[in-house]
C-alpha cells in the first residue's frame, strides 16, 4: 500500500496490509503531530504535496528498499492537508521474516522519506505566526513556501 490521501490514516489497515504468515516481524511507525517543536507550540500542521511525484518517489522507496532488506511486504501512507494535535500523519509499516530487517527498513524509509518525496509542511504556531519546515534542517528557514508551492 502506497497512498497519499486527505483522509485520516486507518493504521490498523496499514499495519493488516502488511501482515502475512510468512513474517515473524512487523514494525509500525507512526509520525504524529506533536504540540511543541523546541520552544515553539504548535497549534496544526498543514501537509502540501505534488501527488504524482509523490506517489512515484514512495514507490522507488518500496523498491529500493526491497532491494537492500528481505521484506515481505512494505506499506507508506502520507497525509497531506491540515492537520490536529495528535493526528497521524504519516504511517510506514515493513514486514520480514526477522525483526532485524524490518526495524531497519522502517527507520531507513521514513527517513528517506523525508529527504526524498516531495511533501511540504507547514508549522502553524499558537502565537498565530507560520514556517515551511524542511525536515532535514534544524530550523526553518523562511516563512515563504517552497518556489515549487507557490
Amino acid at each position: 500500500m502506497i497512498e497519499l490521501t486527505t483522509q485520516p490514516i486507518d493504521f490498523t489497515a496499514v499495519t493488516e496490509s502488511v501482515r502475512s504468515n510468512n513474517a515473524g516481524a512487523v514494525v509500525l511507525f507512526l509520525g504524529t503531530v506533536r504540540e511543541f517543536t523546541g520552544d515553539a507550540q504548535t497549534s496544526s500542521l498543514d501537509y502540501e504535496a505534488y501527488p504524482a511525484m509523490a506517489v512515484q518517489a514512495m514507490q522507488q522507496l518500496d523498491q529500493e528498499a526491497r532491494e537492500r532488506w528481505t521484506l515481505v511486504d512494505v506499506s507508506i501512507v502520507h497525509r497531506t492537508g491540515h492537520l490536529d494535535l495528535g493526528e497521524i500523519a504519516v504511517a510506514v509499516a515493513v514486514s520480514s521474516g526477522h525483526r532485524a530487517a524490518a526495524f531497519e527498513a522502517g527507520q531507513w524509509l521514513l527517513d528517506t522519506l523525508k529527504q526524498r518525496v516531495p511533501i511540504w509542511k507547514k508549522e502553524l504556531y499558537s502565537n498565530g505566526q507560520t514556517e515551511w519546515v524542511h525536515p532535514t534542517q534544524k530550523s526553518p528557514p523562511t516563512t515563504t513556501p517552497p518556489a515549487s508551492v507557490r
